[in-house]
């Protein structure tokens, strides 16, 4: 069925909301001039985004500047939990956590990009990264990421790969094609993944993939850390050895429980 007048203005009209509350999130607050000088539009215009959001609990308005609302924490916690693989998982993070005493991730794809939805670290030890749950991220920066590609069919993998391409977040990153397939066999031989500067600079990881009923790719759970203190053998075996027993845990409980 063709696109109505009607219906193609409103699906714009979405689209742009949806931008603007991103480019908020991106400045972490702005104005109603910012907002129209961003996005490009007329002040009337972005004023009517910006109140239809606020109305709705998608934005608060502190002393002039509009910043996203707790509306999408909301919507957020129930798509980390809505599955029941994700609240187990949430568990597991604690759990390598507590063990590693670094800082432990689940990683899920969607649409092509791996988003965060649980991390965790119980040590002051622990570095402090841009990591949080919902962030966004390229899944061939990161070791859970690589580990979810690993196991999705090679067609996927390269719908992924021709939509989202391979940007490079540090000189370590995979930015060509031939390179990542190489690495992802690597990944599906030893089972598990790795991380040495690929996303953050002289931050490591290991990762292992999460695979539910019917060798479906549920995510991947992660550990990361800085190069001095996760590398030799407790990079090479220790963090490997592990995860892979907290995955298979997890698979185990998914499958029979």
């Amino acid at each position: 069925m063709a696109e109505t007048e009607t219906s193609g203005h409103r699906k714009k009209t979405t689209q742009r909301s949806l931008a603007i509350v991103e480019r908020l999130m991106e400045l972490d607050g702005a104005t109603l001039s910012d907002v129209s000088e961003e996005m490009g539009l007329a002040k009337s215009t972005a004023y009517a985004h910006l109140e239809t959001l606020r109305d709705g609990g998608y934005l608060v308005k502190e002393d002039g500047v509009y910043y996203v609302g707790m509306q999408f924490l909301n919507l957020g916690g129930y798509a980390a939990t809505r599955k029941r693989s994700y609240k187990l998982a949430r568990e597991k993070v604690r759990q390598l956590a507590d063990d590693t005493n670094e800082r432990a991730q689940f990683i899920v794809e969607e649409n092509g990009l791996g988003y965060y939805v649980f991390s965790d670290s119980e040590s002051t030890m622990a570095v402090e990264t841009d990591v949080r749950p919902g962030k966004l991220t390229h899944l061939h920066t990161t070791a859970a990421g690589k580990a979810i590609l690993a196991n999705l069919p090679r067609p996927r993998v390269e719908e992924i790969v021709e939509a989202h391409g391979l940007p490079g977040q540090t000189e370590q990153t995979i930015t060509q094609r031939e390179g990542l397939f190489e690495e992802l066999e690597l990944v599906r031989d030893r089972g598990y993944a790795y991380n040495r500067s690929e996303r953050v600079e002289k931050q490591w990881a290991v990762g292992v993939p999460i695979i539910g009923p019917e060798d479906r790719v549920i995510g991947g759970l992660s550990v990361s850390g800085p190069e001095h203190r996760v590398k030799g053998d407790r990079f090479e075996e220790e963090l490997p050895s592990l995860l892979m027993g907290v995955a298979n845990e997890l698979e185990l409980n998914l499958a029979y429980s």
